[in-house]
């Protein structure tokens, strides 16, 4: 059985239940309600009765009295002499003694309570009510006034008629309204149910669509919402993947190539009849590509270490200007060599907080990458300091990057041309080294280019404020 039929039976039920309940206790409720209300007008029907017997003569005719009485209220009447014994009786009810029902007990009753005496039995079916007739010149001393039962529930019976008729029908209405309102409720949590099953099966472009405000829509929309955050959160991990598989190939690919190096290199230096001069160039050639692929992975291990160690970072205070004149002082030879001047252009008097190993890292990357890039020109070191904070940048006059490379340019092991990068011995991973190490200094990475003009890299650090 589906929820909707279990809503459909459950509300049916209990509603029904409910109808029953009601409609039987309104019917008990106006049984009780007659009956009473028949007893009060007994009683008062009995004294008042009575009473039109007193100062009846010696001369009046009993029967015509009781007759009149029964006429005008359908009652049977029967009238007694002190003893019991029936003087008359008006239409003959078929007691011939009424000692039966006229006993001592009964007349004790009426002299102590001076008003009716009631019977209302259950084996009886008539409703019975005895009053005591005041002295008058005839031997009355007793009047008794009877009715059927079933004529004091006349009333009532119609009334359960239309009562079962109200009942039915309210069932009825109960039975359709609870079909609709179990659909009502079903319904949603039907659609809600086989949404979730196809999310849980991987079609999270499914939608829910419940134009309701109460808690179904909720629901529905909270469905809607962890669909779009699995969809998103899918194709994050999808784009994760690609960037791991490609990586490894990218690893595989940049130590393959100086293993063949350095294997074509011994095998040069092996030849018996090789020069002194040969095998130390071939010498020198695979320590080269030995100290290349130890930067890759010493460039691999650093950006893991950024990924997962957030601790990597040792801040201290320290003088920028010194580590940037270094760096310039270091590369000024192998610069010229190439006919690139290296420039510096300063204001900065405060000192920087940062780790001085990290930033001297990226300065060297940018230094080193400029005069790779850098076929003739100039190589400008700025560093413009703000009210608290610095900005370095390293600019050149190079080859530039184009316009479809820069949203790539900090992913691992990108090129712009792969060629002439391993060419240059590159690991491929410089710049995003140096974006991880600024992302732990809370920085970002700026760059600026034009293919044919230059390139610019510049990055911002907090500075101490002057004592």
């Amino acid at each position: 059985m589906n929820i909707q039929s279990k809503l459909a039976v459950t509300y049916i039920t209990l509603l029904s239940i409910g109808v029953i309940a009601i409609s039987s206790y309104a019917i008990l409720s106006i049984r009780s309600f007659l009956l009473e209300e028949a007893i009060q007008k007994f009683e008062n029907d009995a004294h008042t009765f009575a009473t039109s017997f007193e100062g009846s003569s010696k001369d009046q005719n009993l029967f015509s009295e009781a007759k009149f009485v029964s006429d005008l209220t359908g009652y049977n009447v029967a009238v007694f002499d002190s003893i019991g014994n029936q003087l008359i009786a008006y239409p003959d009810t078929g007691f011939v003694d009424a000692s039966e029902f006229l006993n001592d007990q009964i007349k004790a009753g009426l002299y102590d309570s001076q008003k009716p005496v009631i019977i209302n039995r259950k084996e009886l079916e008539n409703l019975i009510a005895f009053e005591r007739i005041q002295s008058n010149e005839t031997d009355a001393r007793y009047l008794r006034i009877s009715q059927p039962k079933d004529e004091l529930y006349a009333a009532e019976a119609s009334i359960r008629h239309l009562i079962y008729g109200a009942m039915v029908g309210s069932i009825l209405v109960v039975f359709i309204t609870s079909l609709y309102f179990a659909r009502y409720l079903a319904k949603p949590i039907t659609q809600l149910k086989e949404a979730a099953l196809e999310i849980s099966k991987g079609n999270l472009d499914r939608e829910i669509h419940l134009n309701r405000s109460d808690e179904f829509g909720t629901l529905a929309d909270s469905l809607n919402q962890m669909a779009g955050t699995l969809k998103s959160d899918n194709e994050k991990l999808k784009e994760l993947n690609e960037k791991q598989n490609q990586f490894f190939a990218d690893i595989t690919h940049e130590v393959r190539n100086p293993l063949h190096t350095i294997s074509g290199s011994l095998e040069m230096i092996e030849m018996e009849n090789l020069s002194k001069e040969d095998k130390s160039k071939y010498h020198q050639q695979a320590k080269r590509q030995i100290s290349r692929i130890t930067r890759l992975f010493e460039d691999i291990k650093t950006l893991q270490r950024y990924d997962y160690d957030q601790s990597f970072v040792e801040k201290k205070e320290f003088d920028l200007n010194k580590i940037v004149e270094s760096l310039a002082e270091i590369h000024h030879a192998i610069a010229k060599e190439k006919g690139i001047e290296i420039s510096i252009d300063s204001n900065l008097t405060s000192k920087v907080y940062a780790d001085p190993d990290k930033i001297e890292q990226v300065i060297e990357n940018l230094i080193s990458n400029a005069i790779k890039y850098t076929n003739k020109g100039e190589i400008r070191i700025s560093l413009i300091e703000h009210k608290k904070a610095v900005t370095v940048e390293v600019k050149d006059t190079g080859i530039g990057i184009g316009k479809e490379h820069l949203s790539r340019l900090f992913d691992r092991f990108y090129r712009t041309d792969k060629a002439r990068s391993r060419d240059k011995g590159g690991t491929g991973l410089g710049l995003a080294v140096v974006k991880g190490i600024l992302r732990a200094h809370n920085s970002e990475i700026i760059v600026a280019s034009e293919v044919g003009v230059g390139s610019s890299f510049s990055f911002t650090l907090n500075i101490l404020p002057q004592e």
